[in-house]
């Protein structure tokens, strides 16, 4: 394995960027958009993903000629964790199924379950909300930060009850959450937290991974994440205690000491295990992935400085303890004032037949109809009464998230990883969409 990212590594190679750059200068945005019949400013496809080359056959050819096709009987997923903890500077590494898993046997294990409240924001996939309902605890949003796409940590303090039992930061896209507020209330608190870092693959604050700050630190390596096994997870933790409480729960109740046929259990779990050909995977794609990160945050910042100078474009911004962003998606907002009161919706359109595919994200996870009818089941009415599920509802509005949900843009962490014309190709068609916007909007 190669050396661990540093602090030192992506300071020298920002200075050197900002040097080649020179005064920063938006690409020409001339010619009529796509969409109304102009020529595209990119026909290239966007580097693929994932990456592959003779090292991934290598690596499952030797688990699929060993015979050994799971945790029990192979190293692999042994080695994946080992190596996966150097990677972080984590003390403890466990690999699980999937990032969903390793959210839910960190909850599990640090004791979280019915009538107890885990605080989460509202912008984050459906897995982080999916886990605390799974263990029949109370979902609580806590409002979003505007600029940076991250739970506001001025407003957890407010959300915090007597049945509080976790709070989950998520490190949307790869940047980071307030660590340092969010740690500095949770020992005041007395509160565990859960780092969902399952977009944050190597990903900083002040120089330690992400992941690696909390009671423990969950990772998704999902087919779309920057580290790539199809499907699978890990958990990192400090905690002799608590890594050997998530095994036993991720492999049925059974202890690293438990083997063979012996069917004494102490508690309750399930079958979480990573296999053994997915930690092969794993292995092959981190001998790359340093380098993909190097690449995307070198173009990240290359864009966002073409990005900021569209007036309407506004990058999200990292909390300052962030000094490396994972850039699993490059978020910005888009405000339609500036773009002649052109549609989001439009907008995006407008960008795909230019080349450059890009999403509006998440919608508002707080107001999603499922959970008006999980918290209406006859599980949860028998657990909550119904003044505090009343209240729930009326604890649980985030106007500004419900903001960021209308104005949020999204690039895939792949359009990162090509040469810096490509940043040059997106500033372009975003500038173009805006001159033309008009047209756009009566079109």
């Amino acid at each position: 394995m190669k050396p661990a990212l540093t602090r030192r590594h992506f300071l020298n190679a920002a200075p050197a960027a900002g040097a080649a750059l020179g005064a920063v200068r938006l690409p020409a945005a001339d010619g009529k958009p796509a969409l109304l019949g102009g020529t595209p400013v990119r026909k290239a496809p966007f580097p693929s993903w994932p990456v592959i080359d003779k090292t991934e056959e290598k690596a499952l050819q030797g688990v699929l000629q060993s015979r050994k096709w799971y945790r029990g009987g192979g190293q692999e997923v042994n080695r994946f964790e080992e190596a996966y903890a150097r990677l972080t500077g984590a003390r403890h590494c466990l690999a699980t199924a999937n990032g969903t898993s390793a959210l839910l046997v960190s909850l599990a294990a640090l004791g979280v379950g019915p009538g107890d409240e885990v605080i989460l924001p509202p912008y984050t996939f459906v897995a982080t909300v999916n886990v605390v309902l799974a263990l029949h605890a109370l979902p609580v949003f806590v409002d979003t930060d505007l600029e940076t796409f991250q739970i506001d940590p001025r407003k957890v303090d407010d959300a915090i009850t007597e049945r509080t039992a976790a709070i989950m930061p998520v490190h949307i896209g790869g940047s980071a959450a307030d660590l340092d507020s969010i740690l500095a209330l949770a020992r005041k608190r007395r509160i565990p937290v859960v780092e969902d870092a399952c977009q944050a693959h190597l990903g900083e604050w002040k120089n330690r991974k992400l992941g690696a700050w909390t009671e423990t630190g969950c990772f998704s390596f999902q087919a779309s994440k920057n580290l790539n096994s199809g499907e699978g997870g890990a958990i990192l933790t400090s905690s002799d205690d608590l890594i050997e409480k998530c095994y036993a729960y991720h492999n049925n109740s059974r202890g690293r000491k438990i083997t063979g046929y012996n069917f004494n259990y102490s508690a309750s779990g399930l079958n979480l295990r990573m296999t053994e050909f997915q930690a092969a995977l794993l292995l092959a794609q981190m001998t790359r992935v340093e380098k993909q990160t190097r690449t995307r945050t070198q173009n990240a910042t290359y864009l966002t400085s073409l990005l900021s100078e569209i007036p309407g474009i506004k990058p999200a911004r990292m909390y300052p303890g962030c000094n490396v962003n994972a850039y699993h998606l490059y978020m910005f907002r888009y405000d339609k004032e500036q773009f002649a009161q052109l549609p989001r919706a439009k907008f995006l359109k407008a960008l795909a037949a230019e080349g450059i595919p890009a999403s509006g994200g998440y919608a508002p996870l707080n107001k999603e109809p499922f959970l008006k009818n999980t918290l209406s089941s006859r599980g949860y009415q028998a657990v909550y009464s119904k003044q505090r599920l009343a209240r729930w509802q009326e604890r649980n509005q985030c106007p500004v998230n419900d903001r960021l949900c209308n104005e949020a843009v999204w690039l895939t962490q792949n359009m990162l990883l090509g040469p810096r014309g490509d940043m040059d190709q997106v500033a372009e068609a975003v500038e173009k969409i805006r001159k033309h916007a008009a047209q756009l909007a009566r079109a």
